[in-house]
């Protein structure tokens, strides 16, 4: 499948470039198809994270490569080099498939490569990467974003779906299984990344919110209005709704909801209760109720999130 390059600087993340190595640099048992040629590409030698690497070839060399990774910038703040954008953009212009894994993106973003373009990364900075660049269509809630010739992922373990992907992409499900069976990691997760998102709260704690939050995580199997939640903190619903979309960015309902979705994550983690009891305890009301917005919030289905998350087996289960 020809050369992939990983793109090494100052400032990169040392668990994203490893993990990309992992999957690249050999071929698992049993494999017989062409593996890939790796090499790592920076200039002179430069630290990641607490390691020092002495890279193979310069930054120019990504123009000759098939397949260039960007691993994890680590400090969002502060602008990518110029050598290592300029040669990304050289690479995709050359006609390279480039990938960006977490804050990579950020790299991909400065070279131009994803104007115009759906791309996601780590959640924590979706809001920096789309203020930044607003020629870009961030998309916070999903593990990775495939244009074709460029790709980006979301945080950390969602960089291993991406270059499951890309595997699957060049050799077929067979071999991304294979390699994922080496890694001991799923070949493949639903969902995105609002399974791992924590909910905003209020930063003080004089604000108007602070004492309502609580009393409504403690009532969530009861049948909460916005005019509950307004005379809770004695307000009208208008200011009601200004304070929450100042706070968490979205309306009080949709804050319900997402509270109600997370008691419901803690419940199919940690308990044995079956749906329709956990959708009591969330004011849902129905298993049917809990299911829909569940599957459009988390991802996947309540039954697939316990199976995925549940802390340890249970007798019976």
């Amino acid at each position: 499948m020809g050369t992939v390059a990983l793109a090494l600087t100052e400032g990169m993340l040392h668990f994203e470039l490893s993990l990309a190595y992992e999957v690249f640099g050999s071929a698992p048992d049993g494999v017989t198809v062409p593996w890939y040629d790796v090499e790592v590409c920076g200039p002179d030698a430069v630290r990641v994270g607490r390691f020092r690497l002495e890279p193979d070839h310069g930054l120019d060399r990504l123009r000759q490569a098939d397949t260039v990774i960007v691993p994890g910038w680590a400090d969002v703040d502060v602008e990518p080099p110029a050598d290592l954008v300029g040669a990304v953009r050289g690479a995709h212009q050359a006609g390279a498939r480039v990938a960006s894994l977490c804050t990579g993106a950020f790299v991909l973003a400065a070279a131009g490569l994803l104007d115009g373009n759906r791309a996601t990364t780590h959640w924590a900075h979706t809001d920096a990467l789309a203020a930044r660049y607003p020629q870009v269509e961030v998309d916070p809630d999903v593990l990775y974003v495939d244009n074709g010739r460029v790709l980006t992922s979301a945080g950390k373990a969602a960089a291993m779906d991406l270059c499951l992907h890309l595997v699957r992409l060049d050799h077929g499900s067979g071999v991304a299984n294979a390699v994922a069976r080496r890694l001991v990691v799923p070949p493949h997760r639903d969902g995105g990344q609002a399974q791992f998102v924590p909910s905003p709260v209020p930063a003080r704690d004089d604000h108007p919110l602070t004492a309502l939050f609580p009393w409504v995580i403690e009532r969530l199997d009861q049948p909460l209005t916005v005019e509950h939640l307004a005379r809770q903190a004695r307000m009208s619903s208008r200011t009601l709704g200004r304070h929450f979309r100042a706070v968490t960015g979205t309306t009080p309902l949709q804050w319900l909801l997402t509270q109600r979705i997370r008691r419901a994550q803690e419940l199919l983690e940690t308990s044995d209760e079956g749906v329709d009891a956990v959708a009591a305890a969330t004011g849902m009301g129905t298993a049917t109720t809990l299911r829909r917005h569940f599957h459009r919030t988390v991802g996947v289905p309540p039954d697939t999130y316990r199976r995925t998350f549940r802390s340890q087996p249970r007798s019976g289960s």
